[in-house]
């Protein structure tokens, strides 16, 4: 969940190949706020080699909004790809070459093959792809069909998982497009059910096989906008606001936040939005005593019924068990 450490790693190599780049441009190209990147920067400070004197460690220089690295205590290369890390990369790339509408397949090939031939023919045999997602022959399996449906202009019917609801359903669906963000696939369809489109990773698919009537999305169908990650928040949705324990702070990388203060202890205050308030009392509950509400107080209060209700019937169970 935490990609700090590789981020820290690869940070003084990018600076050294691009001095004078602005906080805005790199914090771009790793993703982050540029709040996020100066407190990496900061960390960077206190790195360096043994004997940590100001000689060892490694020091940066800093002209108005710009990045210079003055001294790099030996971190100048720039990270290689171990063996799982090539093959994720592989199973990514080859999906993307096989998905309808990209516009430069003979790129995307030709990455492959210098990727191949640096990690000694490296093949995917069920490897962790992006966050933790583990792309095993049954998510192969279901790229493949979703893949056949896609070429051949077929609709989808499919048993689903949804996390955010916690529970399967049934969709039949007409495909678009296949996309990977962050190394994960996802399928983007014009949902029956939900009369809409919508975006269905591929891990979470139980079941899905290819009809014989075509695919016909509504002419208003419009591609998602990914711009800004799978995952956008609404400035309608409601606020929370977290603090999340030292062993919880991946909940800030992993899920849309704003960090808001720095707490003792290692502890971090957060605020997210959700869509769904259930969602967001299973992930408190889910996050043990790592995570306290602080607002709002329905949510709070939320958190409390449930845990109340669960300890309920732990109870009623253990009684009913000894009689």
């Amino acid at each position: 969940m935490n990609d700090r450490m590789p981020r820290l790693l690869a940070l003084v190599p990018y600076l050294l190949a691009r001095p004078g780049i602005s906080f805005d441009e790199a914090s771009q190209d790793f993703d982050i706020t540029p709040k996020q990147l100066r407190k990496d920067l900061e960390l960077l400070w206190m790195c360096g080699l043994p004997g940590y004197g100001p000689g060892d460690l490694i020091d940066l220089s800093f002209e108005g909004e710009t990045i210079t690295v003055t001294h790099d205590a030996g971190m100048n290369r720039p990270l290689r790809l171990t063996g799982g890390e090539a093959t994720a990369l592989l199973v990514a790339l080859r999906a993307l070459a096989e998905t309808p509408g990209v516009l430069d397949t003979d790129a995307v090939r030709r990455a492959i093959a210098k990727i191949e031939a640096a990690a000694g023919q490296a093949q995917p045999a069920g490897v962790v792809v992006g966050g933790g997602v583990r792309e095993g022959k049954r998510t192969a399996r279901t790229r493949e069909i979703v893949q056949r449906g896609l070429h051949a202009g077929k609709a989808l019917r499919m048993r689903y998982y949804s996390a955010s609801r916690d529970e399967i359903s049934e969709r039949t669906v007409d495909p678009m497009r296949m996309l990977i963000v962050d190394a994960v696939a996802y399928l983007e369809a014009w949902c029956r059910r939900a009369e809409g489109v919508r975006l269905f990773r591929l891990d979470r698919v139980e079941h899905v096989t290819v009809l014989d009537e075509p695919a016909q999305p509504p002419p208003d169908a419009r591609p998602t906008d990914i711009s800004g990650g799978v995952y956008s928040t609404l400035p309608q949705q409601p606020e929370a606001v977290l603090v999340l324990a030292p062993d919880a702070r991946w909940v800030a990388e992993y899920y849309p936040c704003e960090e808001l203060d720095e707490l003792e202890g290692g502890r971090l205050r957060v605020q997210m939005r959700y869509g769904d308030e259930s969602w967001m009392v299973r992930l408190v509950l889910g996050l043990g005593g790592d995570a306290v509400v602080e607002y709002p107080a329905r949510l709070a209060d939320a958190v409390r019924g449930r845990a109340a209700d669960a300890l309920a019937r732990a109870r009623h169970l253990a009684s009913a068990s000894n009689q």
